[in-house]
């Protein structure tokens, strides 16, 4: 599935996180993959740690937390 795809449905998904919020949050899982976490999903080993959060977080199997709604 296209980044775009993936994104939007995560954003949708979670409307209290933006697009920047969205970025850290890909950014930490992927330094996770890449220092030796366990992918919650079974896909081939060619695949960017970057994509695999991606495709982890749009699954809903990591979820995005830590963000708050300064407006509320």
């Amino acid at each position: 599935m296209k980044v775009e795809v993936l994104t939007a449905k995560i954003l949708n998904d979670n409307p209290n996180i933006d697009r920047y919020q969205l970025a850290i949050a890909i950014a930490k899982r992927t330094d996770e993959l890449l220092n030796g976490a366990i992918s919650k999903l079974s896909a081939s080993k060619n695949i960017k740690a970057s994509d695999l959060a991606l495709m982890e977080m749009a699954e809903g199997l990591v979820k995005v937390k830590g963000f708050i709604n300064i407006s509320e």
